[in-house]
């Protein structure tokens, strides 16, 4: 195990599967001498050159048609798209080209594309590069979603998602470029999709998070034992599409209350669908119904106090506890 931030697994993983595999390839706006926008893929134009670290212009669209076309051409490209908002530009691409073409040539055709994205807010960016829209591209059949919470998990994700025959949506929460954490040190390290991690064990209700809002829980499970004398467990969903709810509804079966926390908007956002889910199959364990502790029902402010003020915070998760009992 090594100790590193996130945004360094992250460059570690893509570093090891560009060594792994000479088809793997990455494109993207300031990827190449600046190093991205993050940092994420710093020294590797260096270390690769310019065939295989490519900067591109600032068109979203033509850069995701262009993974696309290598895609089906037999590369393994990596698209970064600077902040998850630009991906908006290039929804047509991704919905209707990327997660499409293996169902609709009948699996003869395989899209092995990664599209790395930063979300969440934060980190002063504003209104229009603040946005959670992770729930918005697990909505769509043909496309994986996933979310790392911690740095390990991060590097394992990604490297899994190189080998993944058809299009991963892998997305970052900018404010956890600079989070440590221990990462393996093994080259063949995976961590599979639609397992989801119990990060904190409890008995008395289930804190459900994914990104960065795993942090969030993890934090209010602190506060709840510190000042109310209750446990919790923490579940790290790590992947949204596949979801592993048959980890949620186990704990759930024990605890009897539980609480869907993300940055998202309350109002049609993906904790409903894990509520909904919850519900569905375990009704007769719940002894209250789910909460969910989701963001204001509004743009994100600039302004640093306002900022926290729209996104939840782990008051906001212990106050939804505590009104359960």
């Amino acid at each position: 195990m090594t100790e590193m931030r996130m945004r360094d697994a992250i460059r570690e993983a893509m570093r090891e599967e560009m060594l792994r595999d000479d088809r793997v390839f990455l494109m993207g706006e300031d990827i190449g001498a600046y190093g991205g926008s993050y940092a994420c893929t710093r020294g590797l134009l260096d270390e690769f050159g310019p065939e295989r670290v490519r900067d591109t212009p600032i068109s979203e669209s033509g850069i995701v048609g262009a993974g696309v076309g290598a895609a089906l051409a037999g590369f393994i490209p990596m698209v970064e798209i600077m902040t998850i908002n630009f991906s908006l530009v290039a929804l047509d691409q991704i919905v209707n080209n990327a997660s499409k073409l293996h169902y609709m040539s009948g699996g003869q055709v395989n899209v092995p594309l990664v599209l790395r994205m930063a979300s969440g807010g934060g980190s002063q960016l504003g209104a229009t590069h603040s946005h959670s829209l992770e729930g918005m591209f697990a909505h769509f059949p043909g496309l994986t979603v996933v979310c790392p919470a911690f740095p390990g998990d991060a590097k394992g994700l990604l490297k899994r998602s190189f080998r993944e025959p058809n299009p991963v949506v892998f997305i970052e929460h900018t404010a956890l470029y600079g989070a440590r954490g221990e990462v393996p040190d093994d080259p063949d390290h995976l961590v599979e999709f639609g397992q989801a991690a119990t990060v904190r064990s409890g008995k008395d209700v289930t804190l459900v998070g994914y990104s960065g809002s795993v942090h969030q829980c993890y934090r209010a499970a602190d506060m709840l034992a510190e000042e109310h004398g209750l446990t919790a467990d923490v579940i790290d969903l790590r992947t949204i599409r596949p979801l592993d709810m048959s980890s949620v509804i186990r704990s759930v079966r024990r605890t009897n209350r539980a609480v869907v926390v993300e940055d998202d908007w309350k109002f049609g956002g993906f904790a409903g669908e894990i509520a909904a889910q919850i519900m569905e199959r375990a009704f007769d364990w719940l002894d209250a119904p789910v909460a969910r502790v989701a963001g204001k029902d509004v743009p994100m402010p600039y302004n640093r106090n306002l900022e926290y003020a729209a996104l939840p915070s782990e008051e906001d998760v212990v106050e939804a506890v505590l009104s359960m009992l």
